[in-house]
């Protein structure tokens, strides 16, 4: 006997419950000792920024789609859990929320505040995920700042070293100035700002103007040469020549390089050291002399002369306001350009020497490229994102940082500038507070004060994920991973940085399939931001309808795509789950007395199960490639237009009245009942896990021997069912019942108002036979009292003809 399901659908009692239940149960949890093939999903971990972005719930919940419906699929899902908590944005999140500035107290002190304020908002933040049905093994979690992230991350250090791939040298790195600190060309952020190009002379040997265009005046005092291309014919005779800078009177070389673009400003540029990368270029490719002009803090240094300590944009004014006086400011007009700022901070970055740890990686593009390509991408389109990058790369791997909160560095160094490293069996270290281990205390040691890059931890996740396993069997069979599912704009960020340090360090991708996600934007079409007002709360989104409905709204978009929020379209994932309560509070009071041995007799129940048999085709299908968004359309198709809008009323006359129209033809309603109900309770149990479950477990869990929807089998097609005549005359029962409902409405008639005849008309050989077998179907959910095949016709459709008569 099924357990009546309310009145009407709670979300808010089932969904809390039932996750609840799901963890109690134990229902995701990964079984180690498992007969199933394994399938492991290295889960992104979310950025400890706050709480969940509606861009988190989105992205994260098509990932879940896919998790779901391997474990129903025959699969042990390995789905672990973790938390981003080392880098900028924690730091952000901590100073704003304890009012402190990290930089400027104790490294102690600072590490302590951040992890304590982690641990107290950790649950809370992970509780998001909860909320909207994750389906992780939440037992499998781990930190990228606990002491196991930080053992993983050394240790990964000590191997690239083992290898001879990381060295350390002072070079140009990018500087954030705000937050004291190097940055990876990863963390860099394009933004359009209104600046000035300044046309200023310089003097060549002759005395005669070299007007040079810039848009960083302030740098005049790091010009170290200027710049032509070889074929400017306007600078030819000036190549090897000297040039004066205006108010300094430096002297500086006139130079050849193909990089000088003739067409940008007079096609003479100068090169400071320095203003941008192409600086950089020229420093290394024409071995250039040094001039350090701005200090770490954004401020001019004493090379600036009578500028020093100003701040960039101070300095900038002030030259420009001299130059001007001295006649040296040939003109001045504004532009649009693109600058790169930090993308933390927001501010514009500065290249600056700094003695910094790299990983040697340059040489290996081509090897990452190639391995690039061998990857499932989901859409494969996003390929050319990676491409893109690794062909744009011109630095080494900068892994270190200067930062109080991070993973240390584990090496030391003696006066003489020896380094020393940690050994693997003292891991995690702090060379602040420790020593390597085997080295005399004799020795007088400075530990190293720098910390990780954040994506350099981030780029082991496979292996934080594989290690929370302890079996080293198991471990074996979970990687490489199966599965990175992420969003596009960190293709060059964790993507490349994971697939680079594990082809470095094991030779070998990190997973076999890649799928992106897209944006979520707002109703306009623009990208949700705090600044703009526009930000939507997942939340309050699950307050006021269901995280059901927020995962179905998420289930519309396609991989890749980005999706204008609508609540709308949250609105429809709400009523299609009461749809779904309604039609299955009715199926299942009909069901008393249904069993296994029941005989399919009727024909619009033989096309029912074959529409079925064709959902469960289309989905699998669908699913298969990660297609969720299709597999969705289909069952939502299959539901609504063949289970609902028709079946449920054709089949209700058979169900309420067997003593009339007999028991048998009851019992075959109740089988397409039956598999029409569980096959979408379990096609839809991916998007909406919670309602999906709480009819399952009403009716469905004893029948199908399975605890829990999330743990049953993956309905699979019934060659039985598949019945390609049943589904072509139910299709011309469908269009009779269709126009016949039309004809009413038309002629502004009830549904439930009798008619006295339907004559219908068709040129289709052996129609009659075949339309004859829904008669008694037809005249109930028609009421209609006689269905002939005769007469004249007025209504027409492409098979057949009608003739109505009212009583």
């Amino acid at each position: 006997m099924a357990k009546e399901l309310a009145k009407r659908y709670d979300a808010k009692e089932v969904e809390q419950r039932l996750q609840e239940f799901w963890e109690e149960n134990g229902t995701y949890t990964f079984d180690i000792n498992s007969a199933k093939e394994f399938y492991s999903i290295d889960t992104p971990p979310p950025t400890m920024s706050g709480r969940m972005h509606l861009g988190h719930a989105f992205s994260f919940s098509q990932q879940d789609f896919i998790a779901r419906y391997k474990r129903m699929s025959g699969y042990e899902v390995y789905y672990p859990f973790g938390t981003d908590d080392n880098g900028l944005a924690t730091i952000k999140l901590v100073q704003k929320s304890k009012k402190v500035n990290l930089k400027r107290i104790d490294r102690e002190e600072a590490i302590k505040i951040c992890l304590e304020y982690l641990d107290e908002e950790r649950g809370n933040f992970v509780q998001d995920w909860k909320n909207i049905g994750m389906s992780c093994d939440f037992n499998k979690i781990y930190s990228t700042i606990d002491d196991y992230s930080r053992k993983i991350a050394q240790k990964s250090f000590l191997d690239l070293v083992k290898k001879g791939l990381v060295y350390r040298k002072e070079a140009p790195i990018i500087w954030d100035t705000q937050f004291q600190s190097a940055i990876a060309q990863a963390e860099l952020e394009s933004v359009e700002k209104k600046t000035f190009f300044n046309d200023i002379i310089f003097t060549a040997e002759d005395g005669k103007e070299l007007v040079i265009s810039t848009t960083r005046p302030e740098m005049l005092s790091a010009c170290v040469a200027i710049f032509a291309h070889p074929d400017d014919k306007r600078y030819k005779g000036l190549i090897g020549k000297n040039a004066k800078s205006p108010l300094y009177n430096v002297e500086v070389p006139i130079m050849a390089d193909d990089k000088a673009d003739p067409e940008k400003g007079t096609g003479l540029v100068m090169c400071c050291t320095f203003g941008d990368q192409t600086d950089i270029e020229w420093f290394k490719k024409h071995n250039l002399p040094l001039k350090v002009v701005i200090t770490k803090f954004g401020k001019m240094t004493d090379l600036a002369g009578k500028y020093a300590g100003l701040s960039v944009v101070d300095a900038r004014k002030v030259i420009i306001e001299d130059l001007k006086e001295a006649g040296l400011l040939k003109g001045q007009r504004e532009i649009t350009h693109v600058v790169n700022v930090g993308e933390r901070s927001g501010k514009p970055i500065e290249i600056i020497n700094s003695k910094q740890w790299y990983v040697k990686y340059l040489e290996k593009k081509e090897n990452f490229l190639a391995n690039g390509a061998k990857l499932n991408w989901y859409p494969q389109f996003m390929k050319h994102r990676l491409d893109n990058w690794i062909k744009g790369l011109n630095w080494d791997w900068g892994i270190s940082r200067q930062r109080n909160f991070g993973i240390p560095i584990p090496v030391w160094y003696d006066n003489d500038g020896k380094v020393y490293y940690a050994d693997e069996s003292q891991l995690p270290v702090d060379p602040t507070k420790d020593r390597p281990k085997g080295v005399s205390d004799e020795v007088e040691l400075t530990g190293e004060t720098d910390v990780f890059d954040t994506w350099f931890t981030s780029a082991s996740s496979p292996f934080l994920a594989v290690g929370l396993v302890e079996d080293e069997r198991v471990r074996r069979k979970l990687f490489p991973m199966n599965l990175r599912p992420q969003a596009h704009d960190i293709i060059n960020f964790w993507l490349f940085y994971t697939l680079a340090k594990t082809q470095l360090l094991k030779g070998v991708n990190p997973w076999g399939d890649v799928t992106i996600s897209g944006f979520v934007l707002d109703p306009k079409g623009n990208k949700m931001s705090k600044s703009k007002g526009n930000v939507v709360a997942p939340q309050d989104v699950i307050e006021k309808f269901s995280a059901d409905a927020i995962r179905f709204w998420a289930a519309t978009s396609k991989l890749g795509e980005d999706l204008p929020y609508q609540e709308k379209d949250v609105l429809t994932g709400h009523k299609f789950a009461n749809k779904l309560w309604n039609a299955s509070k009715f199926s299942l009071m009909n069901l008393e007395g249904y069993s296994s041995d029941n005989q399919v007799t009727e024909v619009f129940d033989k096309w029912l199960l074959a529409k079925l048999q064709r959902t469960i085709k289309e989905a699998t299908e669908s699913f298969e490639k990660y297609e969720y968004a299709r597999a969705k359309t289909s069952c939502e198709q299959f539901f609504r237009h063949f289970f609902c809008d028709n079946y449920l009323e054709i089949v209700k006359d058979r169900l309420y009245n067997p003593d009339q129209r007999g028991e048998n033809a009851k019992k075959s309603a109740q089988v397409a009942l039956y598999y029409g109900i569980l096959s979408t309770l379990k096609i839809m149990a991916p998007i909406m896990p919670h309602i999906t479950e709480e009819i399952y477990q009403s009716y469905f869990s004893k029948l199908d021997a399975s605890e829990s929807v999330h743990r049953s089998a993956w309905p699979s097609v019934f060659d039985d069912f598949v019945n390609n005549e049943a589904e072509a005359i139910g299709d011309f029962g469908i269009e009779i019942v269709a126009l016949v409902r039309k004809y009413k409405s038309d002629n502004q008639l009830s549904l439930k108002e009798e008619l006295n005849e339907l004559v219908i008309l068709s040129e289709e050989e052996g129609f009659e036979k075949k339309v004859s077998l829904l008669i008694d179907d037809l005249k109930a959910v028609l009421n209609v009292k006689n269905i002939t095949f005769e007469g004249e016709t007025s209504l027409e459709s492409d098979n057949f003809k009608l003739k109505l008569g009212i009583k």
